[in-house]
């Protein structure tokens, strides 16, 4: 509890929300007041902002690269606009913590003098605006991590990957919401949570249906990616914090192989835990902008200053395709553990359909293994101290628990404080996990190379992202489908497939639950609620496939059936 000489919890709040009101004043033109707000805010941008602002925050991050590079678009232009647009998310879903106005408009002046002097662009990312999620140390800039008690707590240097992109040419325009303490969220061993919301800056809304959740931990991402504020994004996973909101809100999302990107000058709590290691990666409103980001941070070799990083090139100069071998993917259609909603029942159906019809590719149903017992795993081994470390911080400036905050930590039977030995016995119990895991895939394989290396095996899976689209505001409690990922460490790529269809999507009648878990997300299912709610799906690939395959093979299946069948973020009937 804080001390009687301390400003109270709820005077920090007010003057972090000032700050936060006073960066946005900085905006020119000022952003209009949002008097009146639809349940779906998606169409608002453009009657608010000018038709130049709106065609540039519309374009693709590629194709802002391409008039940037030949001089068609100025740094300035375009990072006014994208601050413009980020400002007015900001008002529609409460999505900002932060925006760099100063900052931003500074190095958009740096990098048009650059270009007017040398005639080309100073690096691959030369001019593109890029939102950060507020974890993600910027020096001299607060990084609270969603905690009161933290707030004032100034980063000494920009984090590692922002050194990187910022030397390629970006311009870093806004910082974006995260949950109370990141609970259970991303850093160097924070947890995740699937919605957005703390005592700050309060929740953060899906501009779908502002009903629905965002999603978690980066859900202040998640919201401005998809209202376009920004077109590509610093996002964090350690169970789906990347994915989730990605599929929440209609945008790619991707999840690489841990040791790949460098996690330096992150904050998180529980600094230095490894039992299931968190990843930065991107969400964007394309997949080559996912590619851009990857490639580019990779290509700038991080593990030369980070010894904690495979020394692992972006693969793209080859394909990985098989040629005459036909792909093999396996379609998770439930993991035992929560049915999905008819949304993502019928988004799965409609592509295995269309997959069907490309003979290239052979379709296999996947029997998970055990995924029931990987979610006790993960349990365990997130929060090894009973979350006493992430109480501390909470209680120590007396803010309230977000109560989905509190379900995680305090109302989690697995969740208790464990010795060392316990800890390690865990620890063991992934090992065995993955290798058995890995065993499974194994057995896909319809024969053996002269190395005697499993041959015909599947190459990806594709499977849901959560139980159903996004859900309502304070209801998100299940996110095995993306932390399962985690605990293997597997790659996986969120992309949009549809958006809810009321009629189509009706409730299942006679449904029998498997467990009080998927009996909860039934129970909770009505079409009506989730208007408008994108519908995703993940593709997963084994470690360090990233490109090899996970990315390669969806752009594959993206050209072949025509995804997204339906547009999320195309005005509904």
């Amino acid at each position: 509890m804080a001390s009687p000489d301390q400003p109270t919890w709820q005077e920090i709040s007010r003057k972090m929300r000032q700050y936060r009101d006073m960066t946005m004043a900085q905006v020119e033109p000022p952003v209009p007041d949002v008097l009146e707000r639809p349940s779906n805010v998606l169409a608002m941008p453009q009657q608010l902002l000018s038709d130049a602002e709106f065609t540039i925050t519309e374009t693709a991050p590629e194709l802002l690269l391409a008039s940037l590079s030949t001089g068609k678009l100025t740094s300035k232009e375009v990072t006014n606009a994208f601050l413009r647009r980020a400002a007015l998310a900001q008002k529609l879903v409460n999505c900002v913590t932060e925006l760099l106005p100063g900052r931003a408009l500074a190095r958009a002046r740096e990098l048009d003098a650059y270009y007017a002097e040398h005639k080309m662009p100073i690096g691959p990312l030369h001019g593109l605006p890029i939102s950060v999620k507020e974890h993600v140390g910027m020096k001299g800039l607060d990084r609270n991590v969603a905690f009161v008690s933290w707030v004032g707590k100034m980063a000494e240097d920009d984090a590692h990957l922002l050194q990187i992109l910022w030397k390629a040419g970006c311009v870093f325009h806004v910082r974006t919401t995260e949950p109370q303490s990141l609970v259970l969220a991303d850093g160097l061993t924070a947890k995740m949570s699937i919605e957005t919301s703390n005592n700050i800056y309060g929740t953060t809304v899906n501009p779908h249906n502002t009903s629905l959740t965002s999603g978690g931990s980066s859900g202040g991402e998640g919201a401005l990616v998809a209202l376009r504020g920004s077109c590509l994004s610093v996002s964090t996973d350690i169970g789906g914090s990347i994915r989730v909101p990605a599929g929440n809100c209609g945008n790619y999302g991707f999840r690489p192989t841990s040791h790949r990107l460098p996690l330096l000058g992150l904050g998180a709590p529980q600094m230095g835990s490894e039992q299931i290691w968190p990843v930065v990666g991107p969400q964007s409103s394309t997949l080559e902008g996912i590619k851009l980001f990857m490639k580019t941070v990779i290509s700038s070799k991080p593990w030369i200053n980070d010894p904690s990083l495979v020394p692992l090139p972006w693969r793209t100069n080859q394909t990985h395709l098989r040629g005459a071998q036909k792909l093999k993917i396996e379609i998770i259609w439930s993991n035992g553990v929560v049915k999905p909603q008819p949304p993502v029942q019928r988004a799965l159906k409609e592509v295995v359909e269309k997959l069907r019809g490309v003979p290239e590719v052979e379709l296999v149903d996947w029997k998970p293994w055990k995924h029931d017992y990987a979610w006790q795993i993960l349990s365990k081994l997130y929060l090894p101290d009973g979350g006493r470390e992430h109480s501390s911080y909470i209680e120590s400036s007396g803010e309230p628990w977000i109560p989905l905050v509190k379900y995680i930590i305090k109302d989690n039977p697995y969740v208790k404080d464990q010795s060392v030995y316990d800890v390690w016995h865990w620890t063991m119990e992934r090992e065995i996990y993955r290798g058995t895991y890995a065993h499974v895939w194994n057995e896909t394989a319809t024969g053996e190379d002269a190395n005697g290396d499993p041959e015909g095996a599947v190459d990806v899976i594709l499977c849901p992202v959560t139980p159903g689209p996004a859900p309502v505001l304070g209801t998100s409690r299940y996110w095995g489908y993306t932390s399962q990922w985690n605990l293997l460490d597997y790659p996986a790529l969120v992309f949009p497939v549809t958006r809810v269809d009321i009629k189509a999507d009706v409730v299942e009648e006679g449904y029998a639950p498997l467990n009080k878990e998927d009996e909860y997300y039934h129970e909770n299912y009505e079409p009506e609620r989730f208007r408008d709610a994108p519908v995703s799906l993940q593709l997963v690939g084994r470690n360090f496939e990233d490109e090899k395959k996970v990315i390669e093979i969806f752009e594959y299946i993206k050209e072949k059936i025509g995804l997204p069948f339906v547009d999320p973020h195309a005005h509904s009937d």
